[in-house]
């Protein structure tokens, strides 16, 4: 215990040096990957091939267990392949010889989880998540909250953007606080976004104008989703159906009605 509480009151460092965003010119690879996560644990993904080509709208389906999350979790860096490589622009991603590009494409990545943690604070600290107070860009926020169809709710409270959330977004809806989440990931500016059924939350009519304003975004933005709605990818360029641990089948959104 004495141990635990001297690390607790140990000062933070005063800066942290935050890695330049590795960025996405060609493609994102996952070549022959299989994962499991303990020695006596089974695979959940076995000899997955996968490719996702910069700009392009990628959704991911399939049942419980199929590894859809542990995919994206590989894809972001957050976990490292049991066999295989990931591949950016050709780079592996986990070559010991460069343990830099790692933490560089951490921070080429938006993610909004299924779960927003939102802190006790503003509006506009929440968007601009882990950026000190001084330093946050109000007008990049409003855009990013524009973008996530939050702004007119936010600007019609009395202190717009300075409106505390409460403890865990206690103040605002479900739907609300996924949006600030998408919001959060928008004024990242990162090269790939990944939404973990972020528009699970949100109503039918909401969910269509957020994707709406998603699909206006720069096609040079990549962007996954995994959805159990499939009317959410209805705008992607591929859908990728897992089943297993691998790629079961490919379908184009005008195939989902026939899914």
């Amino acid at each position: 215990m004495a141990a635990v509480l001297a690390m607790l009151n140990q000062p933070l460092p005063p800066q942290v040096t935050v890695a330049a965003p590795l960025p996405l010119n060609q493609a994102i690879r996952l070549e022959g990957v299989h994962f499991r996560y303990g020695p006596e644990q089974p695979e959940v993904l076995r000899g997955l091939d996968l490719e996702i080509r910069r700009g392009e709208r990628i959704g991911l389906i399939g049942s419980t267990g199929s590894g859809k999350s542990t995919t994206v979790d590989l894809l972001m860096g957050l976990l490292a392949p049991s066999q295989g490589r990931i591949l950016v622009d050709g780079a592996d991603l986990h070559d010991p010889g460069h343990p830099e590009r790692l933490a560089a494409w951490r921070a080429a990545i938006a993610h909004v989880p299924q779960s927003i943690y939102l802190a006790d604070s503003s509006i506009a600290e929440n968007i601009a998540f882990g950026v000190p107070k001084g330093q946050i860009d109000l007008e990049r926020v409003r855009q990013a909250a524009e973008q996530a169809q939050i702004a007119s709710f936010i600007e019609a409270s009395p202190e717009g953007y300075q409106s505390f959330v409460g403890e865990r977004g206690i103040r605002l809806s479900g739907g609300q606080r996924q949006r600030i989440g998408i919001a959060r990931a928008l004024y990242k500016q990162a090269c790939v976004l990944v939404f973990d059924e972020a528009t699970s939350a949100l109503d039918t009519s909401t969910e269509r104008a957020l994707m709406q304003a998603i699909e206006a975004l720069s096609k040079e933005l990549t962007i996954v989703m995994i959805a159990h709605r499939l009317s959410t990818l209805d705008d992607c360029d591929r859908i990728i159906g897992l089943q297993r641990g691998s790629v079961d089948k490919i379908f184009r959104p005008n195939d989902l009605s026939r899914i």
